[in-house]
């Protein structure tokens, strides 16, 4: 049987990837449904322990509501609290399959998930359960990119797995959408990522990664089977990576 790559990952998804995209925003049912069957089969074919960061922007997305004049910090927290909306959704999807699922939030709200705590997520995975982390980190002004970054590094996991939804399956020299004289770029360095200005995830994410040594694997997430091929190496998407000592 094929094996993954790796022992343990988090792997990142955009609120926008769960939108319905008739209307651009709100859950669809059959595209989380879609996801969760693939997550869990990779799990239970790989053996490889997956936690996810899921984002709240087919919700609300917090820098958009700062450009309208709301405080940037209130209109963060209703982010984050949108992603809590996406991670349940994903949870009951998880668990119709028979995939045992936890939520932790990092803002409490001990009601509907378990607090934030690493050495608990980790005996979660241990146990084949998947782990969701939802609400960021619990501060504004960050990503949930650096969310997915900095709980990769708590966790120990080896990778992460950035899940593209826009049809632009990994990294380009430029917009492809836009660009078409633009050139997928298959493998470069974190350092590469920041000194090109690359669309890949924000500069502190990236920044984080590298300094922790964590490669991470941009692939389009809504074609079906690409979750396994990422875990198990193929060629798909973009490997950024540690850059080698000289």
């Amino acid at each position: 049987m094929t094996t993954s790559r790796y022992h343990r990952v988090v792997l990142k998804l955009s609120g926008e990837a769960f939108a319905d995209q008739s209307i651009g925003f709100g859950i669809d049912a059959v595209v989380v449904q879609r996801i969760a069957e693939e997550v869990t089969k990779a799990r239970a074919d790989l053996g490889v322990e997956i936690a996810i960061v899921v984002g709240g922007g087919n919700i609300f997305r917090g820098l958009s509501g700062a450009t309208r004049g709301m405080d940037r910090a209130r209109a963060d927290y209703m982010g984050m609290l949108a992603t809590v909306i996406n991670a349940l959704a994903l949870q009951d999807a998880l668990e119709s399959l028979g995939q045992p699922t936890r939520v932790q939030t990092a803002i409490t709200m001990a009601q509907v998930a378990e607090p934030y705590i690493p050495l608990r997520a980790i005996r979660h995975l241990e146990k084949g359960r998947l782990v969701i982390f939802a609400a960021g980190n619990g501060n504004p002004y960050f990503t949930t990119d650096t969310t997915a970054a900095l709980r990769a590094a708590e966790i120990g996991a080896e990778a992460v797995l950035k899940g593209t939804h826009s049809g632009v399956d990994g990294v380009y020299s430029a917009d492809p959408r836009l660009d078409p004289t633009a050139v997928k770029i298959e493998k470069l360095s974190h350092f590469d990522v920041l000194a090109r200005g690359l669309q890949v995830m924000d500069s502190t994410a990236i920044t984080f990664c590298m300094d922790n040594s964590l490669p991470i694997i941009v692939f389009d997430v809504m074609q079906p089977g690409n979750i396994t091929k990422a875990l198990t190496g193929e060629p798909i998407g973009t490997l950024v990576h540690p850059k080698e000592a000289s």
